[in-house]
């Protein structure tokens, strides 16, 4: 497996934590945040705590994934141009090959008298 297929798998992953992540997030404070929190005055595990996770999740995230994204470009020329290098010296040698010569004689038609089948 090479190392942008590595990349590659990792890139999906991320990608599909950051859609969890983002999807379980509201915007006005209605999502998982208010669930967890129950009350208004639980402070542990309580709303600004679970949104602080989710938003600092978020970021870690992306950050992760934008990373993820230029190692993998990074990973893609390095091989590109070992690839490439590779193919440049090693230059095969010309071969002369002969084309074997085709009978392009075409054979005598056939016509209706010599088809009929009538004899003399």
């Amino acid at each position: 497996m090479s190392t942008f297929s590595i990349f590659m798998v990792l890139i999906v992953i991320v990608a599909l934590l950051l859609v969890l992540v983002i999807m379980v997030q509201n915007p006005k404070g209605g999502g998982l945040s208010s669930s967890f929190g129950g009350g208004g005055g639980q402070i542990v595990g309580g709303v600004k705590k679970t949104g602080d996770f989710l938003d600092k999740s978020t970021w870690t995230l992306a950050t992760i994934l934008i990373a993820l994204i230029l190692l993998s470009n990074l990973s893609l020329r390095n091989s590109s141009a070992s690839q490439e290098s590779k193919l440049l010296d090693s230059r095969p040698e010309r071969q002369e090959t002969t084309v074997p010569q085709q009978n392009n004689a075409i054979p005598p038609a056939a016509t209706d008298a010599d088809s009929s089948g009538t004899t003399e």
